[in-house]
């Protein structure tokens, strides 16, 4: 394993070698690209953290644990609720901030405050050619040209290895509260009440169903008497789907990590696959797949589905709207089935046109992502 303390001993030893290089930060999502592993953690520490102008910059191996009790203190977070994938995949170690950032982790709250890359304002990187890089700053502004941190932001380490990440963060709410509506009469109902409650003023944070406990879940965050007004509107706005209770304690957050971190697929035997499709055709999706399990976040756009092992899921679904990511499944399934979805032609030679330009020797975590 290699190593590196600093950033200009990353640069040097990927100028050095023609041997592939197996990018990791604290090796916590199960990817095992082929080649010599390369950690960030080496890297690793808060450089600069300005609560007043709600940013934080952080070298890339600096563990997520870090960077969320350093804002914690401040009464801040990252908005983006990044998910903790060890209990899915039963990995070890910690999460960093740089793998955060480099597979664009995002939560629940994505419908409404975007994805880990719409916060990040600048990164620090070496490609493979051994050169670093600084692009972005540490405000949002316009840019010209590649916008490189939207770019790095869930290129999964081909076009090059962070360094370093500064983040745009957010204040942490007074209070949240969980408006559930009760036994949906079927998916196509959960998905218009979470519908419903996404196209409503009320400022829903979440929307997430479970089939199998026959409940609906919608987030409001906020101001404590905002959160109380909103939530009972909500439940005004959702009566018609069925029995509608609020819950605001701290039971309700525990609810939330449940779903980020999708816990109910925790070492349960099967493969987990993770389906983007738009909200209406969520229902008609899963009702093809005949899962062991599955659930929707993100107001029906994400389907966590638990499948027999071995499932080609792609074949099953045949061609559809969205993509189907392997989450976790045994090597043989990995090997198969690849990760990611197959890119359509005219995307994968964009693809190969942005690796080939960043990663010219082709070290960077080769074939991880076509």
């Amino acid at each position: 394993m290699l190593r590196p303390e600093t950033e200009a001993e990353l640069a040097e030893i990927v100028a050095g070698t023609s041997e592939p290089l197996a990018v990791q930060g604290g090796g916590t999502k199960g990817m095992t690209p082929d080649g010599v592993v390369l950690t960030t953690l080496g890297l690793s520490g808060i450089t600069l953290y300005e609560p007043g102008a709600l940013t934080i910059v952080a070298q890339a191996g600096t563990t997520l644990a870090e960077v969320e009790a350093a804002l914690d203190a401040e009464n801040q977070r990252l908005a983006f609720e990044p998910m903790d994938y060890r209990g899915l995949l039963g990995t070890s170690g910690e999460p960093t901030i740089g793998g955060v950032v480099a597979a664009n982790v995002s939560g629940p709250r994505r419908i409404s405050v975007g994805a880990c890359r719409d916060f990040a304002l600048g990164v620090r990187y070496v490609d493979g050619a051994g050169q670093i890089i600084k692009n972005g700053g540490r405000v949002m502004k316009n840019v010209t040209g590649y916008d490189l941190v939207k770019l790095m932001s869930g290129a999964r380490g081909t076009l090059g290895v962070l360094t370093e990440v500064s983040l745009k963060v957010l204040p942490k709410p007074e209070a949240l509260a969980t408006v559930i509506v009760h036994a949906p009469a079927d998916d196509d109902s959960a998905v218009r009440a979470m519908s419903a409650a996404l196209g409503s003023p009320y400022d829903v944070t979440g929307a997430a169903y479970v089939p199998a406990d026959g409940q609906v879940l919608v987030r409001v965050e906020g101001f404590t008497d905002s959160v109380a007004y909103r939530a009972g509107q909500l439940q005004d706005v959702l009566k018609d789907f069925g029995e509608v209770t609020v819950e605001a304690s701290d039971a309700s957050a525990v609810a939330w990590q449940a779903i980020r971190d999708v816990t109910r697929m925790h070492g349960v035997d099967g493969d987990v696959w993770r389906i983007s499709v738009k909200p209406t055709d969520g229902p008609a999706i899963a009702a093809r797949l005949e899962a062991l399990d599955v659930m929707f976040d993100w107001g029906g756009g994400l389907i966590w589905a638990l499948m027999p092992r071995g499932t080609d899921l792609r074949a099953k679904l045949g061609a559809f709207d969205g993509h189907a990511t392997l989450v976790r499944a045994d090597a043989g399934t990995r090997a198969a089935l690849g990760m990611f979805q197959p890119e359509p032609a005219p995307v994968a030679a964009i693809s190969a046109g942005l690796r080939a330009r960043f990663d010219p020797k082709g070290l960077l975590n080769a074939g991880l992502m076509g």
